[in-house]
């Protein structure tokens, strides 16, 4: 789930970047690719996945 998160984030921002744009002073290109970059550190780190090397 997160890493369709962090793809569309990236697919923003790629958006945002050609057309040299900006939504506001916070919504820019780099913090698009900062929040993709997170998802796809919480993605492989498992988050949402079910999974937890500490689950029994």
């Amino acid at each position: 789930m997160f890493a369709l998160i962090a793809a569309l984030f990236f697919l923003l921002a790629l958006i945002l970047d050609i057309a040299g744009t900006a939504v506001g002073n916070v919504l820019t290109a780099g913090t698009l690719t900062t929040a993709g970059l997170l998802c796809v550190a919480l993605h492989l780190l498992g988050v949402g996945a079910g999974w937890s090397p500490l689950k029994r």
